[in-house]
C-alpha cells in the first residue's frame, strides 16, 4: 500500500515536471565545456552552491543551474522527469526511484557526510522522553527518505514494530508545521527542518547519527553519461565540492559558518558549532564507486524491502556504474 501511494505521488510529480523539462532541454550535444549545462539538486538549501561560491571554485567553464527541493526523493523524481541532471540524496531515493525496473539514471559517486541533525523530535511540553514512548502516538516522517529508514531502525531498536505507530508521511515544512500545531506527537526528519524545530523548543528522542551509513549519492541522468564533456563536467562539480570543503576545514570554518547561518537563519554559534561537529564526524569528500558503497545501499534496499514498503527483493547494482570513476580521480 505504501508502494503505490508512493508511486501516486511520483507520477503527479512527474506530471508537472515534464513541461519544465522539455523547456531546459539537457540532451542537446555538447561541442565544449562551455556549451554544458548541468542541472544540479539541492535539498534544504543550496549549501553546494554557497560552499563553491565561498571557496572560490565556482568559476566552471560550464554552467550550473540548482534547483532547491525538499528533499532527495523529489530530485530523484525530477531526474526521471528529465528536469535534472545530478541529483545529490542519501541512499535510499534511489531505491525508490529504481523501483520500477526501468530506472533513466546511475549512481556515480560517493559523497562521504555527517550524520548529524537526522532525529526523531517532539514538540516543546512533550511527555514522551524515548522512541519507547512513541507507541500508539501519532509520528511524522519524509518518506522514503533517511527518516523512513532510521525512523524504523530506532523502533526496531525500541522493541516496537512499524504497526505500532500511527506513521503519516510528510514533507518537512509540513511535518514541522504539524508538529508545532499538534497534529503529530513527534518528527522524524533531518538537516534545516530539525534545526528549526529545536529552534522552535522540540527535544530530540531518537537519532540516525549511527545508524547511517554516511554515504550520500549522486545520481547522473543517463544522458549525462553518454556526453563526454557532460560527463566530465559532473566529475569536476563533485570534485569542486570536495576541495571546498577542504578550504573550509582549512582555516575558514567561521566564514562559512556565517554564511550558514544567514541562509538557514540560525545563531551564528550554532551555525557554527553543527559545522564543526559535522566536519569533525565526517569530513565532506567524494569518493569513487566501490563494492562497498554498492553493498551498503543494498542492505538499506533490505530494509525497506522487510518493511514492505518494496514489494520485492531489489538488486541495487543495477543502477550504479563505475563510469564516472576515471573522471573522478583525475578531478579530485
Amino acid at each position: 500500500m505504501l508502494f503505490r501511494r508512493t508511486l501516486r505521488s511520483s507520477a503527479a510529480l512527474l506530471a508537472l515536471l515534464l513541461p519544465f523539462a522539455a523547456a531546459c532541454g539537457g540532451d542537446a550535444e555538447a561541442d565544449s565545456p562551455a556549451d554544458v549545462t548541468l542541472r544540479v539538486g539541492a535539498t534544504g538549501w543550496k549549501v553546494e552552491e554557497a560552499v563553491l561560491k565561498y571557496a572560490g571554485l565556482d568559476d566552471t567553464p560550464y554552467k550550473v543551474k540548482w534547483s532547491l527541493f525538499q528533499g532527495g526523493d523529489q530530485q530523484l523524481q525530477a531526474i526521471r522527469a528529465g528536469a535534472l541532471d545530478l541529483a545529490s540524496s542519501s541512499e535510499i531515493p534511489p531505491v525508490f526511484a529504481a523501483a520500477d525496473g526501468a530506472p533513466n539514471f546511475k549512481v556515480v559517486a560517493v559523497q562521504r557526510g555527517a550524520t548529524l541533525n537526522q532525529e526523531v523530535v517532539v514538540p516543546k511540553g512533550s511527555k514522551v522522553t524515548d522512541i519507547a514512548g512513541l507507541k500508539g502516538k501519532k509520528v511524522g516522517y519524509v518518506q522514503n527518505t533517511t527518516a523512513h529508514y532510521f525512523l524504523y531502525e530506532l523502533l526496531k531498536q525500541a522493541g516496537l514494530k512499524w504497526s505500532d505507530i500511527d506513521a503519516k508521511p510528510l514533507l518537512p515544512n509540513d511535518g514541522l508545521a504539524a508538529l508545532n500545531g499538534g497534529g503529530i506527537d513527534a518528527f522524524a526528519s533531518y538537516g534545516t527542518s530539525i534545526i528549526t524545530a529545536h529552534q522552535q523548543g522540540a527535544t530530540t528522542v531518537g537519532s540516525g547519527k549511527d545508524i547511517l551509513s554516511g554515504n550520500f549519492l549522486w545520481s547522473a541522468r543517463d544522458s549525462v553519461l553518454k556526453s563526454p564533456e557532460e560527463k566530465a563536467a559532473a566529475a569536476d562539480l563533485i570534485a569542486r565540492i570536495t576541495k571546498a570543503y577542504a578550504y573550509v576545514r582549512d582555516g575558514h570554518l567561521d566564514g562559512f559558518a556565517k554564511v550558514t547561518a544567514d541562509a538557514t537563519h540560525q545563531p551564528l554559534a550554532q551555525a557554527k558549532k553543527d559545522l564543526a561537529a559535522a566536519q569533525a564526524q565526517r569530513p565532506t569528500r567524494a569518493r569513487t564507486v566501490g563494492d562497498d558503497t554498492i553493498a551498503s545501499q543494498q542492505k538499506v534496499a533490505d530494509v525497506f524491502t522487510e518493511l514492505g514498503a518494496l514489494k520485492t527483493t531489489l538488486d541495487v547494482k543495477s543502477f550504479w556504474t563505475t563510469d564516472l570513476n576515471a573522471d573522478l580521480e583525475k578531478a579530485l
